[in-house]
């Protein structure tokens, strides 16, 4: 699992909660730039999200972008420190992502960004920070930009599963393939569909106006 981007040895700093020692500044405006990792091609989005939504309500945003349905666990990996939403692990460096927001995360979110999903399937995203935007007047955020790819199915089973799953797209005429379209009802997939305007569409529940 590709979840080390830096040298994170010595003392762990528990991070600041939500609300907790921040200024009277504007919240930033994050640009993300949020990949499958191992996925090939690459599949990708990048969305622009404000600091002050925390990381469970990312968890949504992202789930909205993928098209999946946020069924199974999750947790994410920012630093050197695992946030869920297990109340009852806020020890052994773990901590409930519903109340931490990004802007208190910003500089551990430079070092390591990564979102897991559904332990079983073993999805994982590698988030990056690319900048800090000005938001655009009369824009509402969280909105996605920019991206390639359809997301898989959710429950192909991973990455290596979905490989499989695209091999036997390709034929036709194979039973196996005809089955599992319809069983998953999945006869209009397309893997090379990215549709950016109805991913934002959905997002709408989900906006904050800057």
């Amino acid at each position: 699992m590709a979840i080390i981007h830096g040298d994170f040895s010595g003392h762990k700093e528990k991070p600041k909660k939500n609300g907790k020692e921040k200024d009277n500044k504007p919240a930033p405006l994050y640009q993300l730039h949020v990949s499958l990792t191992f996925s090939d091609p690459l599949i990708w989005r990048r969305i622009l999200v404000p600091g002050e939504i925390t990381l469970h309500q990312l968890h949504q945003v992202l789930q909205l972008c993928m098209g999946w349905s946020g069924t199974h666990k999750h947790q994410f990996y920012v630093g050197k420190i695992f946030y869920d939403m297990d109340p009852g692990k806020n020890d052994n460096g773990r901590y409930h992502e519903a109340d931490y927001d990004l802007q208190t995360l910003e500089e551990a979110m430079k070092w390591c960004f990564i979102y897991l999903y559904d332990a079983g399937d073993g999805w994982e995203h590698e988030i990056a920070l690319e900048e800090s935007v000005a938001p655009q007047l009369g824009q509402k955020y969280p909105v996605v930009v920019d991206g390639e790819y359809a997301a898989p199915p959710e429950d192909v089973g991973g990455v290596h599963g979905y490989t499989e799953f695209l091999s036997l797209m390709e034929n036709s005429e194979d039973k196996a393939r005809r089955r599992i379209m319809e069983e998953w009802n999945l006869s209009d997939f397309d893997p090379f569909h990215f549709d950016c305007r109805k991913i934002n569409d959905e997002l709408k529940e989900y906006l904050w106006i800057k």
